[in-house]
């Protein structure tokens, strides 16, 4: 898997209430990806990026929200997210927070 496609697959980290709490409980991190990724090369991703181990993908697609601006009425684009599982021990520092 080359680099390129890496970052075309994961696109970033999704910050929220829920996913910290699960980063913190259960061990697992989650990500925006793109709509065409499937598990294994989520998985393949995060391991050669983090170079970590992963147990499991989760993977859960989104519909974009419906939005007004003004008069006219518009939707934001569907998205897809992964939560991604650690193997024991594992972890990873997503924003190089001071230890």
């Amino acid at each position: 898997m080359n680099p390129e496609r890496i970052y075309q697959i994961l696109r970033g980290p999704h910050v929220s209430e829920k996913s910290t709490t699960l980063g913190e409980s259960a061990g697992q991190v989650v990500f925006k990806v793109g709509r065409d990724a499937n598990k294994l090369e989520i998985k393949k991703a995060v391991e050669r990026l983090f170079e970590v181990q992963v147990k499991g993908v989760r993977v859960v697609s989104l519909k974009g929200k419906r939005k007004g601006f003004g008069r006219l009425r518009g939707r934001r684009s569907d998205w897809k997210k992964a939560y991604v599982s650690l193997a024991e021990g594992q972890n990873i520092d997503m924003f190089g927070a001071p230890e």
